[in-house]
């Protein structure tokens, strides 16, 4: 039952995503100390989300 229960959250965290990439279709724009950047928000969520993942599963790793 658990690892159903997983997926189950797993499924619905990848709809929501997906809803989140629909609506935020825009160019986003930043700039880190000189450079000046501009991204497409639909390429720049999921990017943040696998950096975000990675540092989750690096700091959660036990030694």
């Amino acid at each position: 039952m658990e690892k159903k229960t997983k997926l189950i959250l797993i499924g619905i965290l990848i709809v929501i995503v997906i809803i989140a990439l629909i609506q935020n279709r825009e160019m986003a724009h930043f700039s880190f100390l000189f450079w000046k950047m501009s991204i497409s928000q639909i390429i720049l969520i999921p990017l943040l989300l696998l950096v975000g993942f990675a540092l989750g599963f690096l700091a959660g790793r036990r030694k």
